[in-house]
């Protein structure tokens, strides 16, 4: 698998990120349907800044952030706020567009909830630095690519090259790939804590694969734990130290590091009141309970962190592995993380320590090559390459208890405002019709034509991939005032169903569509014509664009959307120039 994979990185650095773009920076700036090529300057370093300064559209990023803040309470949907306390930190083009602290660091007394009064309650600031809990083991991958840039770690090899204690019980086979991507077939949690100290290292040496090397795959904290071991024995010092001296140091990153020091405890966001373990209040000491009995440093969680440091690391990514001077990665290891190793488990895309293209938590940001990783105490980290974007999310959700529920809808909101920030600016002339909701765009009634009825349009088209075919956008038709019928069409573009269909659904291209169809009718008849967007309320795209309407029979042409955009009749959908 690795040469395979060594093939489509080295195609990747053909055709770049996205294999279509060929927009220039000043060009592309700010637009959703113009990819960048390959990676950002070198050069390009995190500065404030506004939206408008980098041609974003601040009306969908405020909405996001409104939301954000709205759960730091309960809200009637919620039993409880969502999280206590939440930065947020937003980036396009190198430019810091929003950086924005709500809630409290330390809000609750106990795991039921009692609230300190208010005056007693410890505010979030923008540098407030969270337990990023699974975010760790992006830390711990790139320890790991910068031992393949060095030539000390083969990813093809068993890890039991470098771990001989861990090539027993059948793992004899596993390779160090199949950790980066969760290939490996061990199981997805551990326990550790619950073991005498002496006991939990070997512990997970001596794991049976639940499944054979490479044939499912299982998000797994062994596997990371186990390759933070790799990354410590061919280092020859602890995975720490590792971190901070060759990506935290030379990347600037101040505030990022495990255990951190007391004197920091004020800046430090609470976690969870644990009961088993009986740690009490947790705060400034990692929330993970096998990161924990591990002393603080593991390979699947254990940092600490900013929302800046956070951007800065991926502003470096975005760089092909550099930051204001100083390298942490070679570009090849970059795109190694930007690359699907996992294209046999549909549904789990995942690059070498990075998940790629999820929509859940990427929203409408989401692309093949956009990488991120989420962390259970509530953070996660999004970075678009295709437009240059950061997306970060810090929150401690799981303050006072994990029981609480999910912050996931704060990450989509997030992500989905910069998304509908960037602009999809229109194939003709000033303005296209555009809808992220349920919704129709009608005609007037056409004719009497003359017989059968040509259209063509294009389509911007970023909606949920689903097997069962929901989200779609549907040209449907009516001929003399009867039911409503799909019209079958076909479509021409990058990412663009390959036969005709009666929907257009799609994500992650970016790229505008000519679409055409045909509709049958009679001489003398009338024939309408709508177009059907009917997303449902979970993990959905940015929308879709519609523009450039003509419809046509053999004798004249019936509409010009360009120029009679009066008979266009909009239920939920508006006329837009982004």
């Amino acid at each position: 698998m690795g040469r395979t994979i060594l093939a489509a990185v080295a195609l990747l650095s053909v055709t770049a990120l996205t294999g279509s773009a060929t927009a220039s920076p000043e060009e592309a700036g700010g637009r959703f349907d113009r990819p960048q090529q390959d990676f950002a300057p070198a050069w390009t370093v995190l500065r404030d800044g506004t939206p408008e300064e980098v041609g974003l559209d601040p009306a969908p990023i405020d909405a996001a952030l409104e939301q954000v803040a709205a759960w730091v309470e309960r809200t009637p949907d919620l039993e409880h706020p969502m999280y206590a306390g939440a930065v947020s930190l937003l980036v396009h083009d190198g430019v810091v567009v929003r950086r924005e602290a709500v809630g409290d660091e330390v809000r609750y007394t106990d795991r039921e909830g009692t609230e300190l009064p208010v005056e007693q309650r410890e505010p979030v600031r923008t540098d407030t630095i969270f337990d990023v809990a699974s975010v760790s083991k992006l830390f711990t991958s790139i320890a790991a690519l910068q031992l393949v840039d060095d030539g000390e770690l083969d990813l093809d090899a068993p890890v039991a090259q470098y771990l001989p204690e861990f090539g027993v019980n059948g793992k004899q086979d596993i390779t160090v790939e199949q950790l980066l991507t969760h290939t490996s077939g061990l199981q997805a949690q551990a326990q550790l804590w619950e073991l005498p100290p002496e006991q939990r290292i070997p512990w997970i040496m001596q794991l049976t694969p639940e499944h054979a090397p490479g044939t499912h795959y299982t998000y797994s904290d062994p596997n990371m734990i186990t390759l933070g071991l790799v990354v410590e024995r061919l280092a020859g010092e602890p995975l720490d130290r590792v971190v901070a001296e060759r990506i935290t140091g030379p990347l600037g990153m101040r505030d990022t590091g495990y255990n951190p020091p007391a004197d920091e405890l004020h800046r430090i966001a609470a976690t969870e009141f644990q009961v088993d373990p009986p740690r009490g209040m947790v705060r400034g000491q990692v929330h993970d309970e096998n990161a924990w009995s591990l002393g603080g440093v593991a390979g699947q969680a254990g940092v600490f962190s900013t929302a800046d440091d956070l951007a800065t690391l991926g502003q470096a990514l975005l760089n092909g592995g550099t930051y204001a001077g100083n390298r942490i990665l070679s570009e090849d290891s970059v795109r190694r993380m930007l690359t699907d190793y996992n294209d046999a488990f549909p549904g789990h895309a995942h690059g070498l320590g990075f998940e790629l293209d999820q929509r859940w938590y990427m929203a409408g940001l989401s692309a093949p090559h956009t990488a991120g990783h989420t962390g259970f105490t509530g953070t996660s980290l999004v970075i678009d390459p295709l437009s240059r974007s950061v997306a970060v999310l810090l929150t401690n959700r799981v303050h006072p208890s994990r029981e609480w529920g999910s912050n996931n809808r704060a990450r989509q909101a997030l992500a989905q405002g910069l998304a509908q920030a960037l602009a999809v600016r229109p194939e003709f002339g000033s303005q296209s019709w555009y809808t992220d909701r349920a919704g129709t765009l009608t005609t007037d009634p056409l004719g009497p034509v003359a017989g059968p009825v040509q259209v063509s349009f294009s389509a911007f088209v970023d909606t949920q991939r689903d097997s069962d075919g929901t989200d779609p956008l549907l040209l449907e038709s009516s001929v003399d005032g009867g039911d409503w019928r799909p019209v079958p069409v076909s479509a021409e573009g990058p990412g663009a169903p390959e036969d005709d269909q009666q929907e257009l659904a799609g994500a992650g291209h970016r790229s505008w569509w000519e679409v055409s169809g045909s509709v049958e009718a009679e001489p003398g008849q009338r024939v309408q014509l709508r177009w059907r967007y009917a997303p449902d309320e979970q993990y959905a795209g940015r929308g879709v664009n519609v523009d450039g309407i003509l419809a046509a029979d053999r004798d004249a042409t019936l509409l010009d959307g360009e120029l009679q955009a009066d008979r266009l009749h909009a239920e939920g959908w508006t006329q837009t120039d982004r």
